[in-house]
């Protein structure tokens, strides 16, 4: 399946360059553009592999730009400057850009810039799912928990008899673990509330 790529640039030359060469290469060129302003919406409407684009636009810089579309619609990018300074490079990492090309564009550089952009967001993605996945984990560990000392003080059971009855009641009903504990804590805190 051919990658789809997006190319934001208002450099004509430049927007000609990367279309001829990513498509010689094997890419498809999902969309093209030339504002920053468009960039977020030509995202997720061409649903791309990777975006390139410019950090000198005309209406908003290219750094802006891709700091939109990673909160909004996360995609690999690389940018594509015609200058370079720390405080660029700074806020290209700020905003989550993957890869960063200096202009004039060489087709021997771009190819890997690419590659790199995509593999790096693909092990970025992995990770932030782990992530999400381990804290998920832990709430929920953190929830039986709470339902367990409840459980233990309100009907005098142990811990193991209390596990087994948030158990027993998750199987019973088909619900998660964690939704049974939390609603457990919920009608403690209900209860709580009204005989205070």
């Amino acid at each position: 399946m051919k990658r789809r790529v997006l190319v934001i640039d208002d450099h004509l030359p430049s927007r000609s360059f990367l279309i001829k060469t990513l498509s010689e290469k094997g890419f498809e060129v999902a969309g093209e553009g030339t504002k920053g302003s468009k960039a977020l919406e030509l995202s997720i409407k061409t649903a791309p592999d990777v975006v390139l684009m410019a950090v000198g636009l005309p209406d908003m810089d290219g750094v802006s730009a891709a700091s939109k579309i990673m909160e909004e619609n996360p995609t690999p990018i690389v940018l594509l400057t015609s200058h370079y300074d720390p405080e660029t490079i700074e806020r290209t990492k700020s905003a989550g850009v993957m890869a960063y090309l200096v202009k004039p564009l060489r087709e021997e550089e771009l190819l890997p810039a690419v590659e790199l952009a995509i593999s790096r967001f693909e092990e970025f993605s992995s990770l932030r799912k782990e992530n999400e996945d381990l804290k998920k984990t832990l709430e929920a560990r953190k929830a039986i928990e709470r339902a367990k000392g409840v459980l233990m003080k309100k009907q005098g059971l142990s811990e193991a008899e209390a596990f087994s009855l948030i158990q027993k009641k998750s199987m019973d009903l088909r619900k998660p673990m964690v939704e049974i504990a939390r609603a457990i804590v919920l009608t403690e805190e209900i209860t709580r509330e009204k005989s205070s």
